[in-house]
């Protein structure tokens, strides 16, 4: 499967790939287990089998899904829906390791890192999600202010995610350093760095342009939730 096919559905492809041990469902659709980040991903996301999906999850749950831009079947609603970017990047490699300070983020930092994710909104979240790659982040006086780190993959692509600031300590350039030095450490691996980033966000847009991201594809993203049964 070329690059461009695997990131065209980039979510079913993380989740039967290299995440497919953090997966539950089938053949064609399948979610993140709870306590990862909450994305679903389908064997035909323009015709999502939602009917599938639904013995893996439950009522108040709620998902991110890609592509599909049809009405909601029964026993699902959907809650929100935008226009998303995939971006590559397409520059060389960063000389330097740009955030050498940054502190690797482990378990001990995971409740600290959905409080800053909750407050900034960087996408689907959760008190797993910095299993899923290598996270790194800035601390002042112990609290956790910024941080980046890798969500989905498959073959040679390697997301760089949850990139976000405390709003108190943006303009210091964290992010970009951040987000740099993921990006090199994925280079040094052979791996293509991509992200996702909403269409209205235009400053992070700019960023990630300025730093040597190029948008691939626009799509819709929608976040969805099976409905309670009727009794």
């Amino acid at each position: 499967m070329s690059t461009s096919d695997l990131l065209d559905n980039i979510m079913w492809n993380s989740l039967i790939g290299p995440h497919a041990k953090l997966a539950a469902g089938t053949g064609d659709a399948r979610r993140y287990a709870k306590g990862f980040s909450p994305i679903v991903g389908f064997r035909n996301p323009r015709r999502p089998d939602l009917a599938a999906l639904a013995p893996f999850c439950d009522p108040g749950e709620h998902f991110y899904c890609d592509i599909w831009s049809g009405p909601a079947p029964d026993g699902w609603q959907i809650e929100h829906e935008a226009r998303m970017l995939k971006m590559v990047w397409e520059a060389a490699m960063p000389a330097d390791d740009a955030a050498p300070d940054a502190i690797a983020l482990r378990a001990q930092h995971a409740a600290q890192a959905v409080e800053l994710a909750t407050l900034t909104n960087p996408g689907p979240f959760a008190i797993r999600t910095i299993e899923m790659g290598e996270y790194f982040g800035y601390f002042e006086d112990s609290r956790l202010i910024a941080m980046a780190g890798e969500r989905m993959a498959a073959g040679p692509l390697h997301e760089v995610s949850g990139i976000c600031t405390h709003p108190l300590y943006r303009g210091r350039g964290h992010a970009r350093r951040l987000t740099s030095k993921l990006v090199q450490r994925q280079m040094r691996r052979g791996e293509i760095p991509f992200l996702h980033v909403m269409s209205a966000n235009a400053g992070a847009r700019a960023l990630y342009e300025s730093m040597g991201f190029r948008t691939y594809l626009e799509t819709t993203v929608r976040v969805i939730s099976p409905r309670a049964a009727a009794t």
